[in-house]
């Protein structure tokens, strides 16, 4: 998939959908779609089995032995002693789906509950459990299955018990593990403070987080389970004549594959399908159940954003001088019959040497605006729906995923918020740093590695050829953002995006890493877009502001000016947030109320139901973004710019 953009028809978003349900995800992965529906043509068939006019399956007629398929009477012949091998496969496939399904849920259970207590309860409970499972699995599970039928007799209970038995560790290694990270987790110490017994605390705290992976563990299992039945059965282990299951019929074929291969090809085929089809089907389950997986669409989010642009503004006449040059960008997230609008139209200017700050509360669309720049927006749920973003002179909306490829890292890098989440946790930060030069630089690995602890003292990390053998976990907050800075900096890039560097770190290293991302910025000459919620760093740091609020910038314009004359209430809102020193009794005033949900967006201005200066006319139509004088402009019909003094104070 590419990022190339299309012209599509305007759509009128559908509302009150919500997310899909459970059975819309599972049908929207195609394979599992197709799993689920074979998977349910062989259940209506074997459920309906006992009242279709089927032959007796065990009645034997030498005279019509060996039929072919399509022999009228027997639609799928007859084997080697005239039994009808329709019959036989329907009553073969009920016998088993239920062998295959029962063993799994004696598995499960038994297993999970190993698990659960062996994972929650720990120390010497988990040694003396987890060393009998691992007995178990210290036997090849098959040659433990025959070892068990061998003890007990060839029979179908007693497969079904061996299945369940040899698959009990598999369930149980699988929920201790999960149980024992759970275990360990903050809401199970506060149910242990509030009083609860260990029973209590399995059953309500541990189990409901479990559960799905129960779930996902059977559903991707059952298949295997009828698979091992059908191999006993095979081997006359398990089914004994004259009854019939799947496994039998293909051992009973087997001797006359190349007389009369439809004997032993039918019921192998039917294995195939079933087995199969739960498999796709249990696949599905895991992608519904994983919470990372289930945005609406059950793809995972390709290379590139989506670029379906409803609208396009014309290109201009004139290439800017800007670094860039973003013209009504708009980013939609898809999700069920819901359109989140998260940037509606979003335009600004970042020249060459310059810092913007882009400012808003949580959920104002700044990083999804940072994010839509090179295509990191996930489609699905994500699409680019309208604007340009233009650098040097072209759209990079149109450029192709290798094209992106050359950019990111390049000429644009980024600095996310939490390093430790976007650092790899199993490589050393300079192994990291050395990645990033060599994905852009001609250089050998010594040459790379030279200069990334060359970058590491650049950013201010003390003893950095040390420092670069240290993995993320091992370094402190501030240590692991300057190292993504220096990540950022590998390539000497044009433009520079920092998505709220700063907001994890105490005041002393943000202090740092502002006076560090400032220096940098003059020394490399690079273009910063500079992403935050605190106009106190945009103080510190920012050239210009642009202030956004419901995925559209309400106001813009020098820093100087937006924070001595503030012309929207929203920005004034957020200046007296900020707390001022040797101001003790400056009141910090609060924004009442919460910021609209951009999927039911309301008429006009969407700040008008926290405004105190809204009036009727705020809720009337589109508010544009209204020239206030040089570089200045507000999305606001009366600016505080404009009003009385007392009513900007």
């Amino acid at each position: 998939m590419t990022a190339a953009s299309e012209t599509v028809s305007p759509e009128k978003p559908a509302r009150g959908g919500g997310r899909p349900s459970f059975l819309a995800l599972l049908v929207a992965n195609r394979l599992a779609a197709f799993g689920l529906a074979v998977l349910t043509l062989i259940a209506l068939a074997v459920l309906l089995t006992p009242f279709l006019p089927l032959q007796p399956p065990d009645i034997t007629n030498p005279a019509n032995r060996l039929l072919r398929p399509f022999t009228e009477g027997h639609l799928l012949g007859t084997d080697q002693l005239g039994r009808d091998l329709l019959s036989r496969l329907m009553w073969g496939a009920r016998v088993s789906i239920a062998v295959g399904l029962s063993a799994t849920l004696v598995a499960a259970l038994i297993g999970s509950m190993i698990g659960l207590v062996a994972g929650y309860a720990g120390g010497r409970t988990d040694n003396i459990m987890m060393r009998g499972i691992d007995m178990l699995m210290a036997f090849p599970y098959i040659l433990l299955a025959l070892a068990i039928v061998a003890v007990l007799g060839p029979g179908l209970m007693n497969a079904l018990y061996a299945i369940a038995v040899v698959n009990i560790p598999f369930f149980a290694r699988n929920i201790r593990g999960v149980a024992l990270g759970l275990s360990r987790r903050e809401f199970v110490d506060a149910a242990r403070l509030s009083g609860k017994g260990h029973l209590r605390i399995l059953l309500t705290e541990v189990l409901p987080n479990v559960l799905p992976v129960i779930v996902i563990t059977m559903s991707t299992t059952v298949g295997w389970m009828i698979l091992e039945t059908a191999g006993l059965s095979f081997l006359g282990l398990g089914a004994q004549p004259p009854q019939a299951d799947l496994g039998s019929m293909l051992g009973e074929g087997r001797k006359l594959l190349f007389t009369a291969p439809h004997v032993s090809v039918i019921p192998g085929l039917m294995i195939f399908a079933l087995v199969m089809s739960i498999n796709l089907v249990g696949d599905g389950i895991r992608d519904v159940l994983d919470p990372r997986l289930k945005s609406g669409a059950l793809s995972r989010p390709a290379a590139a954003t989506a670029v379906k642009r409803e609208t396009t503004p014309a290109m201009p006449e004139t290439p800017s001088d800007a670094a860039l040059d973003v013209r009504d960008l708009k980013t939609e997230f898809h999700v069920g019959s819901d359109v989140y609008k998260a940037v509606g139209g979003v335009s600004f200017q970042l020249r060459k040497r310059e810092c913007l700050g882009l400012v808003g509360e949580s959920g104002s669309g700044k990083s999804v605006t940072a994010m839509s720049l090179l295509g990191l927006v996930p489609t699905p749920p994500g699409r680019i729906s309208g604007g340009r973003v233009l650098y040097k002179g072209r759209d990079l909306l149109e450029s192709s995923e290798a094209e992106l490829r050359r950019l990111r890292g390049g000429a644009f890098a980024y600095v996310f918020q939490d390093p430790l989440s976007t650092l790899h946790p199993l490589f050393t930060v300079g192994d990291q740093v050395t990645e990033a030069i060599r994905a852009h630089q001609p250089l050998g690995y010594r040459e790379a590695w030279k200069k990334a602890v060359e970058l590491l003292e650049t950013v201010r990390i003390p003893n950095a050829a040390e420092r670069a053998n240290s993995y993320p976990h091992e370094l402190s907050g501030g240590m692991r953002q300057r190292v993504s800075i220096a990540m950022a900096l590998a390539n000497d890039a044009e433009i520079l995006v920092a998505d709220e560097p700063t907001t994890a770190l105490d005041v002393t290293v943000q202090a740092q890493i502002l006076k560090l991302m400032d220096a940098l910025q003059d020394d490399k000459g690079a273009a910063l877009l500079f992403i935050t919620h605190d106009f106190g760093v945009v103080s510190e740091i920012c050239d210009r502001v642009a202030v956004m609020y419901a995925g559209r910038i309400v106001e813009t314009g020098p820093t100087e000016e937006v924070l001595s004359s503030p012309a929207h209430p929203y920005t004034r809102k957020l200046i007296d947030c900020v707390p001022v020193l040797g101001e003790p009794d400056r009141r910090l005033d609060a924004i009442s109320g919460i910021p609209p949900v951009v999927n039911r967006l309301p008429e006009g201005c969407a700040f008008a139901a926290r405004c105190p200066y809204a009036e009727p006319a705020c809720q009337n139509g589109d508010i544009g973004l209204e020239d206030l004088g040089p570089g200045r402009a507000v999305r606001c019909i009366k600016p505080l710019a404009a009003a009385t003094p007392e009513a900007a104070t």
